[in-house]
């Protein structure tokens, strides 16, 4: 036989040129010693920083004890004692819980659970959504083609209505959720009847959509339609829960409880862990063995979230997501001054994000980039995002303090007049 090496897809594309070694805190360390300051986060995942003691100790310990116990077969204390933890955090009435792995498993496991629970076939998502790369999640998924293109035919019954993106749409806040309220009652008159609607799936904010925030009234218009037609109004948590805006939960910046709440990323600090929270009423409504996975609910991960969970409460990192996601906005919207191609700066909390456009109001992905790669070469690690990659977003870990918001916001500035130049 001839030796040969594996090497990764060549589709796979880094978005820096990184090799990392080790992760603390809000840092990351190259081969060569070089630090990075890392606002990705692992795309919002190391929520209480890279390597926090607490987490490797309570990961530590249980790899000693029990590494895997498959919960369909037996039950282990982690996962009884994280699912009366998650309790104490999840809207009221949200008390029953389904673990898996990833996020799109846990929006394909709140797909089911809808279809089921409301003897319904359709789902209303919004432009610019991303809920996964699965097939049923990547049919939710608006972000990109790049998502959905060459896998079709895709999952039916998904239907797509307008997002109240105000500065894409060229309108006020305020115009822009009345227009894509009005839209979305059209499509209830035009493409699915009410009667045949399982649920609304939205995010929060617009994650790879252009980290968008979505306005209160939208959520609070979406609530009115849900319960005036028995719709199931399911919130999208995976990168915004967790403190990641602000507030524990995203959907609180709105008077809102949805039904059903899908988490997942920053839930256990990088160990694999995802969930779905629903009444008792709405999830004995699935069917037998529509729930299950041979991963889900994995001791370490579970005992990884406990250690998330306490150390978000004991350093007041939702407090702190805030407070210093204040600054960062503030900072990143002092930055765009004197830069006419940053056209938005918008956010929550520590989720931010600089929007390039060109001068006739075309996205300007060419600037973006740039601007993403200086800060790369400067020592930032960014993301970039939307539908046309012109967006340039910051997902630091909720651990970030002032002096490193400033230092990441210095650096940026810098970045935009590299780009600039």
């Amino acid at each position: 036989m001839v030796e040969q090496s594996a090497r990764l897809s060549p589709v796979l594309k880094q978005a820096t040129p990184v090799l990392a070694a080790r992760g603390e805190g809000v840092h990351i360390y190259d081969e060569d010693g070089r630090r990075y300051l890392d606002f990705t986060a692992g795309i919002g995942v190391t929520s209480t920083g890279h390597c926090h003691p607490k987490v490797v100790e309570a990961a530590q310990k249980q790899v000693g004890t029990l590494i895997h116990g498959q919960y369909t077969t037996v039950m282990h204390r982690p996962l009884l004692r994280l699912t009366e933890e998650l309790g104490t955090v999840l809207p009221e009435g949200l008390d029953r819980l389904f673990y898996v792995n990833s996020g799109s498993e846990a929006v394909e496991a709140a797909l089911r659970l809808a279809r089921q629970a409301t003897g319904r076939q359709n789902a209303v998502v919004f432009e610019g959504s991303f809920h996964g790369r699965t097939m049923g999640a990547a049919s939710l998924t608006t972000s990109g083609t790049k998502i959905r293109a060459g896998i079709g035919p895709l999952m039916p019954g998904v239907a797509v209505a307008p997002f109240p993106y105000a500065y894409r749409l060229g309108m006020s806040e305020e115009r822009a959720v009345e227009y894509a309220l009005a839209e979305l009652d059209y499509l209830f008159a035009t493409v699915t009847s009410p009667k045949d609607t399982a649920a609304f799936f939205i995010e929060p904010v617009l994650g790879e959509g252009g980290y968008v925030p979505v306005p209160a009234a939208f959520l609070e218009g979406l609530r009115r339609r849900a319960d005036e037609h028995g719709i199931l109004l399911v919130a999208d948590e995976v990168q915004t829960g967790f403190g990641r805006t602000g507030r524990f939960w995203g959907h609180e910046h709105a008077a809102v409880r949805p039904d059903v709440v899908i988490t997942a990323k920053g839930l256990a600090s990088g160990f694999p862990l995802s969930a779905i929270a629903a009444p008792e009423s709405v999830m004995e409504r699935a069917w037998p063995g529509s729930q299950g996975g041979t991963y889900g609910g994995n001791a370490v991960a579970c005992a990884a979230a406990l250690a998330t969970l306490e150390v978000i409460r004991e350093e007041g990192l939702v407090e702190n997501a805030a407070r210093n996601g204040e600054r960062l906005l503030s900072g990143l919207r002092k930055a765009a001054e004197g830069h006419a191609r940053v056209g938005d700066v918008r956010g929550l909390g520590l989720m931010a994000a600089s929007e390039f456009t060109a001068p006739d109001g075309s996205p300007d992905t060419e600037t973006a980039t740039k601007a993403h790669k200086a800060a790369t070469e400067r020592g930032l690690l960014l993301l970039t995002c939307g539908p046309h990659g012109n967006v340039v977003r910051m997902i630091p870990p909720l651990v970030v303090d002032a002096d490193q918001i400033d230092e990441a916001l210095a650096i940026w500035s810098e970045a935009l007049a590299d780009a600039s130049a």
